[in-house]
């Protein structure tokens, strides 16, 4: 499974609104998890399985409330059973997919279908 999910504060009182303290609380957290992630500048992504993924966001989350009166969560999650490593596959595959112009012929399908298969057979880790 991967996930990304986004944790704010609201009502911080601080004048110009910033959150970076609470989403780098939130950040260690994840870090701190030991499970694949990547943060940017909206989004912290992160991958395994489900219990373990909505742990680390329950504890992202509570690890942000001390900031704020309440707290935002955002998430979005690609539910894909037998995959891992998705976190990286997926930004391979769309570089692939830039270098070749967007276009692919029959065998590049087919031969990333054999690829994938291969990696959906592999054990999770």
């Amino acid at each position: 499974m991967l996930i990304a999910f986004s944790v704010a504060p609201s009502g911080t009182g601080s004048a110009d609104a910033s959150v970076h303290d609470a989403v780098a609380a939130a950040v260690k957290v994840v870090r701190d998890s030991g499970l694949p992630h990547r943060t940017t500048s909206m989004f912290t992504e992160v991958e395994g399985e489900w219990d373990e993924v909505f742990a680390v966001v329950k504890a992202a989350t509570d690890a942000v409330m001390p900031y704020g009166s309440r707290v935002s969560l955002v998430l979005k999650a690609d539910i894909r059973p037998g995959y891992s490593g998705e976190i990286d596959a997926k930004i391979d595959r769309l570089e692939d997919a830039i270098e070749r112009g967007g276009e692919s012929s029959s065998a590049d399908r087919t031969a990333a279908s054999n690829r994938f298969a291969e990696r959906k057979s592999a054990p999770l880790i």
